[in-house]
């Protein structure tokens, strides 16, 4: 039995946005009406009548019979990490952290039991899985996602992890509940959170808070390397100390971006990188 809905829910916005949501990596090629009938459980009839929309819409494209999103669906994405500022405000310490390391860098946030990127700078290394803004990966095996579910009581950490990932990602480390919440006590003790090719072979990360002014934490960063190129002891000696300086750089610019008017946050927010309110506090 279908969950009862609120008077205003309306159903035709809801079964276009599960169309977009069909399209995953397992089919790079796209999909067929058929196919997107089937995992949206609409009939052919009505899938094809909101394929027709987006496509007018320039958010779907077709050829040859199959249908495949266009570069336009990630405005819907970055709608959401431009209304919140974020991607602004960390933009410049991404980059900066990018420089010191040479090694790909990421922020994300957490949708159910996954993590959603929303902020990144890569740096041209081979790695084993591709991340773009908006790439979501189940959160336990992933460093980012430990420091977000550190971060909240365990009941809530359970419940969120009851629900099945949307991520087609299989990690090669499953998660136990009782070691993982253990590992969840030290990443809150220590701060910062590991993951060593829990998520994939050959791809080691290491993940710190970022918070807002009250202390929540808002977002995590990371720093990704190769495994056979840099090790634990390497990522903590070396890449934490300057990890845990751009997440602390973000969480002061943020909270000063969150005190100014909303009028003058509009305003600035094209210029934010060059903004003296955006220096951090030793400079």
């Amino acid at each position: 039995m279908s969950p009862e809905r609120s008077p205003e829910f309306i159903e035709a916005i809801s079964r276009g946005l599960s169309v977009i949501r069909a399209f995953t990596p397992e089919y790079p090629a796209g999909l067929t009406l058929s196919q997107v009938a089937k995992a949206t459980d609409l009939a052919r009839p009505t899938a094809r009548r909101i394929l027709m929309t987006l496509q007018e819409l320039d958010y779907v494209r077709s050829d040859d019979g199959l249908f495949s999103l266009t570069p336009r669906v990630m405005e819907l994405g970055m709608a959401y990490v431009s209304s919140l500022g974020l991607w602004d405000v960390a933009r410049p310490h991404l980059e900066s952290l990018v420089t010191h390391t040479h090694e790909s860098a990421s922020m994300s946030q957490l949708d159910g039991p996954d993590i959603i990127y929303v902020a990144r700078v890569a740096v041209p290394k081979l790695i084993g899985l591709r991340v773009d803004i908006g790439t979501r990966f189940p959160a336990p095996p992933t460093s980012q996602g430990k420091v977000l579910l550190a971060d909240m009581e365990r009941r809530e950490i359970l419940e969120r992890l009851s629900d099945p990932s949307r991520s087609s990602v299989v990690p090669v480390v499953q998660w136990d509940q009782k070691s993982f919440l253990e590992e969840l006590d030290r990443v809150q003790r220590q701060g910062y959170a590991l993951a060593d090719e829990e998520l994939a072979r050959g791809i080691r990360s290491i993940a710190v808070p970022v918070r807002d002014g009250r202390g929540r934490v808002l977002a995590s960063m990371n720093t990704t390397v190769h495994a056979a190129e840099t090790s634990v002891e390497t990522l903590l000696s070396k890449h934490l100390p300057p990890l845990r300086e751009a997440a602390a750089a973000v969480t002061a610019d943020w909270t000063r971006w969150q005190s100014l008017p909303r009028h003058t946050r509009e305003r600035d927010a094209a210029n934010l990188g060059r903004l003296p309110l955006l220096a951090s506090p030793q400079e």
